[in-house]
């Protein structure tokens, strides 16, 4: 499957002949590659790779350092920690060190990985949970990641048991994940901005037009706070001040482009007001003499505004 322009594979076969720029070994803290798929690794990749590694430790669990491949494949060998040496993990490691991997990854500009299955070796974890884990961390990276060099992504079971719950939970969490950020519903913010004895209101220089009150999408890793004194600034000019979070409107029907929940904030408004962003123009509406044609909800949300007495 593709998700953001980036390959994800599950297949059943050995990392260590995977032909990708890089595979993940799931280490120890030390790099001291005694079992499991780093004995695998350094057998078949040879011992430098192991005396590269253990010079780059010991490090905080989850944490991801990089290699030559040796032998191998592949030309880069990536160690997460997922235990110090005592062989015990948990989630929060398998996630971070999923993370740090793919990090590790980007910052030295490869652009294909291939994981094992995570802390599921000597460590002891499931494998159910384990996918679960690093396909919400791989579906992080490629959300967050402005420019992701990462153009595949390949998970490596060598069990059938193991991938086939791999197979399963990987795919199927990135298509559920992929169809509900697609489909909606979207988080929005408005403000109801008190400025020079009425409220603020934008004309609207794309569909649907009209005069809304300024807001606009909340950004990925952005609280609503952050957005609507975000989109205040840009849409109007005008620092958003004193402001408090008010209503919730989630009438699947209020936005005729698609499904969006607004959270509406009011609050004054302080500085020069000048149109700005994609607003046409800006004014201060009085509330007994609002414009004929209001998009959205937003003749609603001011008439809530007018009966409240805020």
């Amino acid at each position: 499957m593709k998700f953001n322009n980036t390959e994800i594979l599950v297949i059943k076969g050995d990392i260590t002949q995977v032909k990708v720029e890089a595979i993940v070994n799931a280490a120890n803290n030390r790099f001291v590659m005694g079992g499991g798929v780093a004995a695998a690794i350094k057998r078949k990749g040879g011992r430098e790779i192991e005396d590269e590694a253990v010079k780059k430790g010991p490090v905080c669990v989850g944490e991801a350092v990089l290699t030559s491949a040796g032998r191998l494949a592949a030309k880069y060998v990536i160690h997460a920690s997922t235990m110090e040496m005592d062989f015990k993990t948990d989630e929060d490691i398998i996630r971070k060190a999923t993370y740090n991997s793919l990090r590790c990854a980007q910052s030295n500009k490869i652009s294909s990985i291939a994981f094992c299955a995570l802390g599921c070796g000597v460590g002891g974890f499931s494998p159910a949970a384990a996918s679960k884990i690093m396909a919400q961390e791989v579906f992080r990276y490629l959300r967050t990641e402005s420019a992701p060099t990462l153009k595949k992504i390949v998970f490596v079971l060598y069990s059938q048991a193991s991938y086939e719950v791999f197979n399963k939970n990987v795919c199927s969490y990135l298509e559920h994940i992929n169809k509900k950020i697609s489909s909606g519903p979207f988080i929005t913010v408005d403000a109801v901005i008190e400025y020079a004895g009425g409220i603020v209101m934008v004309e609207r220089s794309n569909p649907p037009f009209g005069w809304a009150l300024p807001g606009g999408f909340v950004d990925y890793g952005e609280s609503v706070e952050t957005a609507v004194v975000r989109e205040t600034k840009e849409e109007t000019n005008l620092d958003f001040l004193d402001f408090k979070q008010w209503k919730v409107y989630s009438d699947p029907d209020r936005d005729p482009r698609f499904h969006t929940i607004s959270v509406v904030f009011i609050g004054k408004g302080k500085g020069e007001l000048r149109a700005a962003s994609d607003a046409k123009d800006v004014k201060v509406f009085e509330l007994g003499v609002l414009p004929q044609k209001i998009p959205f909800d937003h003749r609603k949300v001011i008439e809530d505004y007018i009966r409240s007495g805020k």
